[in-house]
């Protein structure tokens, strides 16, 4: 199973440096099923192997100018803010027995990861379905409308351990009409700024194994850079429907695994 997760770990990688996210739907899955690490454990190291991959890939985005840094700024700030609040505050509240129903115990972990599941199948869609809106006029954004995103985004990686990528990116493409290479490359910015951010506001209230997370993050950067080299072959809102597709059957089984199959 080890080796499978170390190879896994690639994937994270690849699938970061090709759309800009869907790295920490990965991420958490391969943490707790495959290395069997607490649940809320593998929240706190997906910060920071997700933070510290993107930040290793935007580079090559930033030196090709595909970073929109206003948008980031606006999505960023808030993000860390909401991240703050959510790792401090609303994670600690939820208690580790949630409720029980008849011989069925919903715990903090099996919460966790439900939720994690049903925003998966949310991200699936949005990957999936095709785009049938006229594109030639600009939707009506404000700086408003993309700080409350921002915080929205906050929230999730605070709570699951995820960059946010996959509602990052729709945001990006279908509302600012962001250009999908700056999207990818502004996505990841925002990735990092976020999950290193939530992974220092949570470092004092966890037992790090820094061999272990090191390893993993160091896998991951490789794969990104891979995946950044393959972006510049293939069109990354071509594989979207692909990893939609994936997203979706992960989604199914971590549902199934925490609720029919316990």
């Amino acid at each position: 199973m080890e080796i499978t997760g170390y190879l896994a770990s690639i994937l994270i990688g690849i699938s970061l440096g090709l759309i800009g996210g869907g790295g920490s739907i990965l991420t958490v899955p391969v943490l707790v099923y495959l290395f069997a690490v607490d649940t809320v454990l593998a929240t706190t190291y997906s910060l920071f192997v997700v933070g510290s991959t993107s930040l290793a890939g935007s580079f090559s985005y930033f030196k090709k100018r595909l970073i929109d840094l206003n948008t980031a700024i606006y999505f960023g700030l808030p993000s860390i803010v909401t991240v703050f609040l959510t790792r401090h505050f609303l994670l600690p509240a939820i208690p580790e027995n949630v409720i029980q129903v008849e011989n069925f115990l919903l715990t903090k972990s099996i919460l966790l990861m439900v939720f994690f599941a049903v925003l998966m199948l949310f991200a699936a869609y949005s990957m999936i379905k095709k785009d049938t809106k006229n594109n030639t006029t600009l939707p009506q954004t404000t700086a408003l409308s993309i700080i409350i995103q921002g915080s929205a985004v906050g929230i999730v990686t605070g709570l699951i351990g995820a960059g946010g990528g996959f509602l990052i990116i729709p945001a990006l493409v279908n509302l600012l009409r962001l250009p999908i290479k700056t999207a990818i490359g502004t996505s990841l910015l925002i990735i990092a700024v976020n999950s290193l951010a939530g992974f220092i506001f949570s470092i004092s209230q966890s037992q790090i194994q820094w061999s272990f997370l090191l390893t993993i993050t160091f896998i991951a950067i490789i794969g990104i850079f891979i995946g950044s080299y393959l972006s510049t072959k293939i069109e990354g809102k071509n594989l979207k429907p692909a990893f939609g597709w994936f997203v979706l059957v992960m989604g199914v089984y971590i549902l199934m695994k925490e609720t029919i199959l316990k």
